[in-house]
């Protein structure tokens, strides 16, 4: 089954147990999710507790706006109108008490070499220390597929055995043929981790636009944080 494929399936209606579920178990995930703290740097971090799930891509990928999307709001993410300026990392906090972290994308910003540096190095140490992060949502622009910068992240959370969720974003952008074929390269992609005997990755066609794949990614996240 391609990716594609599981995206279509994903928007299926639910079964019969489905609908048996109450409101609370069925509401998305990120829905009516607040605002906590940002952190610039490590100190600033929360204390360890709830579970993590993090938000990652390069800048202008669509990070802003997938969270957007996923908890129904129009602004809980900022983004910003020059890629790359978010500074901090940013923790919001689930009605089941996870925490939705966006970090700072990276790839592009209009600051110094150093000042980047500095980000990037904390965005690092965050996913490859942090012990309450527990799974990892890498959003990538469909039509750039998986980037020299995208992989070090991916590969750092696929050998720690942790979940990641791919959001394939701006699919509205393609066609259903070019969609296809861009997923297929995708998947093409990870085949190289799986042959290395590393977890897999859960693909998502996803259009903050066309609101697309927002149900499939619903399902993932709730299945980290149940």
């Amino acid at each position: 089954m391609t990716d594609l494929d599981r995206a279509d399936s994903a928007h299926s209606p639910p079964n019969d147990a489905g609908r048996e579920q109450t409101d609370e178990k069925q509401a998305p995930p990120l829905l009516e999710a607040t605002f906590v703290t940002g952190a610039a740097q490590w100190k600033q971090l929360p204390a360890a507790g709830p579970i993590e799930i993090a938000f990652a891509g390069r800048s202008n990928a669509g990070k802003s706006s997938a969270i957007n999307a996923l908890a129904r709001r129009a602004r809980l993410a900022f983004a910003s109108r020059t890629p790359g300026r978010t500074q901090q990392i940013n923790f919001f906090q689930m009605r089941c008490g996870a925490y939705a972290v966006d970090l700072p994308g990276y790839g592009y910003a209009a600051v110094t070499r150093k000042t980047k540096d500095v980000w990037q190095d904390f965005l690092w140490r965050y996913v490859t220390e942090r012990q309450t992060l527990g799974a990892l949502v890498l959003v990538v622009d469909i039509r750039r597929g998986i980037s020299d910068l995208d992989r070090p992240v991916l590969e750092a959370f696929m050998r720690s055995g942790r979940p990641v969720l791919l959001l394939a974003t701006k699919s509205d952008k393609l066609n259903v043929q070019e969609r296809r074929r861009a997923l297929a390269e995708m998947e093409k992609s990870l085949r190289v981790y799986d042959n290395a005997g590393v977890a897999g990755v859960t693909t998502v066609e996803f259009s903050a636009t066309a609101r697309r794949g927002i149900e499939a990614a619903d399902r993932v996240i709730a299945g980290w944080v149940a």
